[in-house]
């Protein structure tokens, strides 16, 4: 699997050949970023688990269970007592706290609480929304020196629906003092050109508060 800085280089230099470019967002640097960021404080199982009829933690709809689960549950989908030691070192069920509340109007959008915040150097970070089973487009930002520059990355469901869609302007607010502690804490609103539909622009809006990581070699 390629490193988030190769793919990054990547969609850079592929856009630039096709002449196709998303605007450069000048970054609005603060010291203390007012706001409600409370969202960090909830949080969500990983995909594929779910709370179940007993109030404990099992496998959700959609078969994403480790396969071996499904041997320890009822025709109810509990966890069988006697199973329940295994099958817990099995699934994984770690508290994820969210990282961005936001909303975007954007082709098969059905709502993300995460995006990963990756230090690529001293200068640059790179950031992507998680996409799941109801969500099939990714904002996607690079943040380097004093400019942002944000696409929109959509893999359809649809044959041939797959899109990258262009920012066109917005703002996006950091604060500096967080982001020097490894915490990307920001408010942020973009919109971008839809082709297909010139006078619909798209947007994504929200908030971010998400832990800085290095990149994986």
């Amino acid at each position: 699997m390629k490193s988030p800085s190769l793919i990054f280089a990547l969609i850079l230099l592929v856009n630039a050949s096709w002449g196709q470019v998303s605007t450069p967002i000048e970054i609005k640097w603060t010291n203390h970023l007012s706001g409600n960021f409370s969202f960090r404080k909830n949080w969500s199982y990983p995909l594929g688990v779910d709370v179940k009829k007993d109030g404990k933690a099992g496998c959700a709809d959609g078969g994403l269970c480790p396969e071996r689960c499904y041997s320890m549950l009822d025709s109810n989908g509990i966890v069988l007592k006697d199973s329940a030691y295994l099958f817990y070192q099995l699934l994984d069920t770690t508290h994820q706290f969210h990282t961005i509340s936001c909303d975007a109007l954007c082709s098969e959008f059905g709502g993300t609480n995460f995006i990963e915040a990756i230090r690529i150097n001293k200068d640059s970070v790179f950031c992507y929304t998680a996409t799941d089973i109801a969500t099939h487009c990714s904002l996607k930002l690079g943040i380097t020196g004093n400019t942002c520059t944000a696409t929109i990355q959509l893999n359809s469901i649809i044959p041939n629906g797959d899109m990258t869609y262009y920012c066109n302007g917005g703002f996006i607010e950091i604060d500096k003092k967080f982001l020097e502690k490894g915490i990307l804490k920001s408010n942020f609103n973009f919109t971008f050109t839809n082709k297909k539909h010139p006078q619909h622009p798209l947007y994504w809006k929200g908030k971010t508060y998400a832990p800085v990581k290095p990149v994986k070699s």
